[in-house]
């Protein structure tokens, strides 16, 4: 195999440095206009959502343990939505240095990125907090295990293309696992969506949030199956890996700038 590209592949790896110098100057360009944006307009620097805690006190008047529901802090949305921006642009960066790029390439021969992975399950958690927090989930306690299962989800993805490295049959246990493991905070969301019971009062660009970044999240394992079954043009890894890149900066782009539109509006 070359240096310069994956064996039967119609993509070079001086092709995919080029785009993750693009794709790490298109992240970068939108986290710097969210972050100053989110720092400078009253609208979105006055957007922000509490974070609670509850604990157990004991109640004179009832003699009994009641929660007891605190908040602890407020969190600025707008400036908090170029995070995951910087984290991206972050790790394209990365893999374009010359000494990191040499472990990227090789690691892409063996069908295995773990740049991306360990980067989605930074970036990915952030923006699925984000959409949480906007359906009302604001305890701290819910927030950690979001993060904490989206996480897992991801890194579990690592474990797939880890683990598929020594089987002569691809083996969907950690796909599996992670599915099981990203649900979990989607079901989180959607039992505060339907618990609410008024949806009229829902902003638009919370529900343009939820059904856009819904449907691009289930792109991704999409993506991951057409790859391990070589669907297609997905017989070939760096065609799926050229779709991850795709489908995270449509993702984090759309998220970012659904967020700002809707915090923009009269509060």
């Amino acid at each position: 195999m070359s240096n310069n590209s994956a064996t039967a592949s119609r993509f070079s790896f001086a092709y995919f440095r080029k785009f993750n110098a693009v794709m790490f100057v298109l992240h970068l360009i939108q986290a710097v206009l969210m972050l100053v944006l989110g720092l400078t307009l009253n609208n979105i620097k006055d957007f922000r959502l509490p974070f609670t805690v509850s604990f157990l006190s004991y109640d004179p008047v009832q003699q009994g343990l009641v929660s007891n529901t605190q908040n602890i802090g407020t969190l600025q949305i707008g400036p908090f939505v170029s995070i995951f921006l910087f984290m991206s642009a972050l790790a394209h960066f990365l893999v374009i240095l010359p000494k990191v790029n040499g472990f990227y390439n090789s690691r892409l021969n063996q069908k295995i990125n773990y740049f991306r992975w360990f980067e989605y399950a930074l970036s990915s958690s952030v923006m699925i907090v984000i959409i949480a927090m906007l359906f009302g989930v604001y305890d701290l306690g819910s927030i950690i295990l979001i993060i904490g299962c989206n996480a897992t989800m991801n890194l579990l993805g690592l474990m797939m293309e880890i683990h598929n490295q020594t089987t002569q049959k691809t083996n969907w246990a950690s796909f599996l696992i992670g599915c099981f493991a990203g649900i979990i905070p989607w079901a989180i969301v959607l039992m505060y969506f339907l618990g609410g019971g008024n949806y009229e009062q829902i902003p638009w660009f919370v529900y343009a949030i939820f059904g856009t970044y819904l449907v691009l999240f289930n792109l991704f394992p999409v993506n991951m199956i057409l790859q391990y079954k070589k669907a297609g043009r997905w017989s070939d890894y760096l065609y799926g890996e050229r779709g991850y890149i795709i489908l995270s900066l449509v993702a984090k782009s759309l998220l970012a700038w659904l967020v700002f539109a809707g915090t923009m509006q009269p509060q």
